[in-house]
């Protein structure tokens, strides 16, 4: 099966990490009706509950503050107001902080405010409290030792990391803070020290890392090094390149000015780690964090808009973008996510006026034209989708293995034109140049068994793709397919069956399962999965198969046609 890629997780899980007592709800019963503002305390609780499982970082502060109001002696709806209004970047949240002395959370966004006033004793005593438990546990010492410095005690806060500079635990991050503590300091000797150690600990660099390290090296007198650090990164992430010129351009400025930038920088680094390790929720409290901080933190506001983008919060995802400066260093990348926010706002046009305006202002990029060709994919315009891939592709000189997208994205969309002697050349490109990838091997392989060719090696192909990607449904849909196009039915069936418990309602999936229960004669059966798979929104050019089928067999076996619900899109015309 031909699919795309999405990613769906739930905030909710932070509304009660990092704090000193579980979240319990406080109703057992109760509904919240439409659009309506819930009247009573349970369905205050019960609107916030219902928006935080939503990712609605808008809606559930309103919903727990309203309740609150309603109730102000709730320690449980003060806790989740408060948490509510920290991930949503709300004011209110202080005020709520300050009646929370055992929430860790509430603890660490005061310190920061402790911190903002010069206040750092009092940011070093609140840092010095917490629990050396969990996240905090790795947080701590960096904390302390930025408001160490902070008020002057540059020995004091580098004595405060060498223990853990000197372990094995997260040793990377206590080197790169310790180095900035150093360069902030001006201890140029034992800041290159200890970025040398940070940057060995770390061998692939992310951005912010790189724009570390870049800024170290061109305040050296190394502007040649800086560069090669800023491209080495770009060529491990493609995105990065449309921002490259302006980086270098930047490296020579500090990063880290004060030490609230260094507390900052703490958060995003944690940040950074806890979204490589999935944990988005936790992700976005140390976003938000940070930019209480550090505000125009634009590194920060794009991590944070790639989480909201995942939970399907694009409106509020632009909104975390609009502050940023046009002249910000990062601003080519900032550009290319609005663009595509703005598209999943429903605003195609826009979109594509936005793309094509930084492709004007970045005429040897070819990641403008791509963008437009996927938002063109993206709404079956597939000719001028490869028009657009055409003029993105033409943008790359040599294609290396980070390429492969937009051969594989041009593939589909050449397919999807009945161009399957180009769309199938992309596809090889794609391949040779990842030839491991598992949604290339997966698309080439499931369209030659469509068609009847190299059986063999499109089964291998979908193997390898499944060892990738062993709970991908449609991935195992494939090689389910390819095993009975092959003659291997009982295989088939086995198969399929499996990739139907991880895809139950995607018509394709839950189809082809009805064609292996035909083939080795469990026909009943059959007919029960074809008429489910019409019920499952097919592709419009899947629909009068599916109803063939579901006609001769009935005949065949003389059963009663059931009546059929009509397909929920619209049939070819």
């Amino acid at each position: 099966m031909q699919h795309g890629r999405s990613i769906r997780r739930s905030l909710l899980l932070a509304l009660s990490l990092l704090s000193a007592c579980a979240a319990s709800n406080p109703v057992s019963q109760g509904a919240v009706a439409g659009g309506e503002q819930p009247r009573s305390v349970a369905g205050a609780f019960l609107a916030g509950r219902f928006a935080a499982m939503d990712n609605d970082l808008e809606v559930a502060p309103d919903a727990f503050l309203r309740g609150l109001a309603l109730d102000p002696d709730s320690a449980e709806l003060r806790q989740q107001a408060f948490l509510a209004c920290l991930l949503a970047g709300r004011p209110e949240a202080v005020r709520l902080a300050e009646d929370l002395p055992d929430n860790q959370s509430a603890q660490l966004l005061l310190a920061g405010h402790d911190a903002a006033r010069g206040n750092w004793d009092a940011a070093e005593s609140r840092y010095a409290a917490l629990p050396r438990q969990g996240l905090t546990q790795l947080l701590q010492p960096l904390l302390v030792a930025w408001a160490q410095q902070g008020a002057g005690r540059t020995d004091a806060a580098l004595a405060t990391l060498h223990p853990f500079i000197e372990g094995q635990r997260s040793r990377f991050i206590y080197a790169l803070h310790g180095a900035l503590i150093a360069d902030l300091a001006g201890r140029t000797a034992e800041a290159a020290r200890l970025y040398r150690v940070a940057e060995a600990e770390y061998g692939a660099p992310t951005l912010e890392l790189a724009r570390l390290l870049a800024s170290w090296q061109a305040r050296q007198g190394h502007p040649i090094e800086a560069a090669d650090t800023l491209k080495a990164t770009a060529a491990l992430n493609p995105e990065i390149a449309i921002a490259l010129p302006s980086l270098e351009a930047a490296a020579g400025e500090k990063v880290i000015r004060r030490p609230t930038d260094g507390l900052a920088e703490a958060y995003l680094v944690m940040a950074s780690a806890l979204r490589q390790q999935d944990a988005s929720e936790l992700s976005m409290l140390m976003l938000r964090l940070a930019l209480d901080l550090r505000p125009d933190d634009t590194s920060a506001r794009l991590m944070a808009t790639d989480i909201l983008d995942a939970s399907k919060h694009p409106a509020t995802a632009l909104r975390l973008l609009a502050p940023v400066a046009a002249d910000d260093p990062l601003i080519a990348i900032v550009r290319l996510h609005r663009a595509a926010l703005t598209e999943q706002t429903g605003r195609s046009e826009e979109a594509l006026h936005q793309l094509e305006q930084i492709a004007h202002d970045y005429p040897d990029r070819p990641e403008p034209y791509g963008g437009q060709g996927d938002i063109l994919r993206s709404s079956h315009r597939y000719a001028d989708a490869v028009t657009a891939y055409d003029k993105a592709v033409a943008r790359v000189s040599k294609p290396g293995r980070l390429d492969w997208p937009l051969f594989y994205d041009r593939g589909i969309a050449l397919e999807r034109t009945k161009d399957w002697a180009r769309a199938e050349a992309d596809f090889m490109t794609a391949l040779n140049l990842a030839p491991d990838q598992p949604f290339v091997l997966n698309y080439l392989g499931y369209s030659w068994t469509e068609q009847g060719r190299n059986l063999a090696r499109a089964r291998q192909m979908i193997e390898r793709a499944v060892e990738q990607r062993p709970n991908d449904g449609a991935i195992v849909d494939s090689l389910g397919w390819v095993m009975l196009r092959q003659g291997d039915k009982t295989g088939a069936v086995t198969t399929l069956e499996h990739a139907v418990e991880l895809l139950p309602e995607d018509a394709t999936v839950n189809g082809h399962l009805g064609d292996a229960y035909w083939a080795v004669g469990r026909r009943r059966e059959a007919l029960f999965q074809w008429r489910r798979a019409l019920n499952l929104n097919p592709e419009p050019e899947d629909v009068p198969k599916l109803e063939a089928k579901l006609r001769e067999s009935e005949q065949a076996l003389g059963v009663a046609a059931a009546p059929q619900a009509p397909p929920a899109t619209n049939p070819i015309p």
